[in-house]
């Protein structure tokens, strides 16, 4: 029977809360503040902890730290909305809205428990080779339409479901080809503007002298060769969904068009005096650190704020565990079946090499070697030379950032191994080194900062490598 503490200051939905479940056989502990936790009860006996996020004295937020690695699932009113996204960025698991459905409280607690309960398993000498909990979960995505099971694409989907159903902006980030459109296209499909238009823009396809009339629109003779009076892409997206792709090319002048229809909800077409109100989402996605951007002047700061209500950022192929041969095998089949070929399969020498390659250009480049790879096929095996990557320089991409990507996440630590053994290191045993050479001079957070992956994830990768934490710096 799964153990839960519920930190909760109001007695009435305490008590309704134990009793839901209770009622569904969940073994439940109740605390009326942080420091009643504390004192009254074992934090670390518990699978769950579930906080209000207002308590008296210490925020809800506290028990994220107190309860670290067990998850923190915080409730929180719907007029709480940043303060919930704030509690995912401190390492809360989830959230969840009051007042909630029972439904979908069960729901949530069952899905987070799941989650967690394999890797506290892992962590014995006889499972130390086994895969890590979200990895065994057969979960269905097919409503997100991304291919992907690994961890943190579990994470990612569970955070799209969350953000879907608001109408908050959303910055999506990432190295180019890991997928940021679908990532869109799945925020919308979720949303209340489904059944509405999403209108996607590459803003680094348009021409800066022609950005802002395919953006807000035209009127008859605002410019040379402006014949006719014509409707923007944002227009044009009223009541659905705008996608804007690349959003770190906009130039400063549509930035500032752009920032007044987030805050006013209206725009103005180019060589027009009137204005006219407009109901958009914005999804935005780079590849660039907009932040740094925006601190030398080459983004607005004030639109860069606008736009980061929630992020969220994707993982590089090359971090994403086994996906890389699910990927494989969608695409293979997706390309032979559109060329007309004999069913095929990767030889084993083939598929190692998937997973030893880092993918610099991720999906992208993956579906393009798979395209190559079919074309060329005389058979039906498909082999290493006839998908055009070169495994020798797997280990050397591993631990090298790619210059064309200079916001990628990528794992690249500031204090690197040995130069002469890190082109031998696989990415297993990179991950080691690093954690082993450095835990005791970084924190959690930055350790998995520096390796590019969620606090998540790094807690789950130590249990899988039995690599116990130690107590490093202070985080104050």
């Amino acid at each position: 029977m799964h153990h839960i503490l519920i930190v909760e200051d109001e007695p009435i939905i305490r008590s309704a809360l134990r009793r839901l479940l209770e009622r569904n056989q969940y073994l439940v502990q109740e605390a009326g503040s942080v420091q009643e936790a504390q004192e009254q009860h074992d934090i670390s006996s518990f699978d769950l902890i579930i906080s209000d996020l207002r308590l008296p004295g210490a925020p809800g937020t506290e028990m994220i730290k107190l309860a670290d690695p067990r998850p923190v699932l915080i409730m929180t009113s719907y007029a709480s909305l940043r303060s919930a996204v704030d509690s995912m960025r401190l390492g809360a698991i989830d959230y969840i809205a009051k007042p909630f459905d029972h439904d979908e409280m069960l729901q949530t607690v069952a899905r987070i428990i799941a989650d967690h309960q394999q890797p506290t398993h892992s962590a014995e000498p006889d499972t130390e080779d086994e895969p890590s909990g979200t990895e065994q979960i057969n979960i269905d995505n097919s409503d997100i339409g991304i291919i992907g099971s690994s961890a943190a694409m579990q994470a990612l989907y569970s955070k799209i479901r969350k953000v879907a159903p608001t109408d908050s902006n959303v910055l999506i980030q990432g190295e180019s080809g890991t997928g940021k459109e679908l990532v869109a296209r799945a925020l919308h499909n979720l949303s209340h503007r489904a059944k509405a238009p999403m209108i996607s823009v590459n803003c680094a396809a348009i021409p800066e002298t022609l950005i802002e009339s395919e953006l807000f629109g035209h009127e008859k003779g605002a410019f040379t060769g402006a014949v006719s009076a014509r409707t923007g892409l944002v227009e044009a997206a009223h009541g659905g969904t705008l996608f804007l792709d690349e959003i770190g090319e906009l130039p400063l002048e549509a930035q500032a068009r752009l920032l007044r229809v987030l805050q006013e909800g209206e725009i103005r077409r180019v060589g027009s005096v009137h204005s006219q109100k407009v109901d958009v989402r914005l999804v935005a996605a780079t590849h660039r650190d907009l932040k740094g951007l925006s601190q030398t002047g080459g983004f607005r700061e004030d639109l860069y704020y606008r736009l980061h209500v929630i992020a969220l950022k994707l993982p590089a192929l090359r971090d994403r565990e086994s996906d890389v041969l699910e990927i494989a095998d969608i695409l293979l089949e997706r390309q032979r079946l559109r060329m007309g070929k004999e069913p095929m399969s990767f030889t084993e020498h083939a598929r190692q090499a998937l997973q030893k390659y880092t993918w610099p250009g991720n999906v992208r480049e993956l579906e393009n070697s798979l395209e190559r790879a079919v074309i060329l096929c005389e058979g039906n095996q498909v082999t290493t030379e006839l998908m055009g990557i070169d495994v020798d320089l797997a280990a050397q991409t591993a631990v090298t950032p790619t210059p064309a990507a200079p916001a990628a996440v990528i794992v690249a630590p500031v204090v690197e191994p040995d130069p002469e053994t890190a082109s031998e290191l696989s990415l297993e045993d990179y991950f080691q080194h690093f954690v082993l050479e450095h835990q005791d001079q970084m924190t959690e957070t930055d350790l998995a900062r520096k390796l590019g992956i969620s606090r998540k994830c790094l807690w789950e990768r130590r249990q899988r490598f039995g690599i116990p934490r130690r107590k490093g710096p202070s985080t104050s």
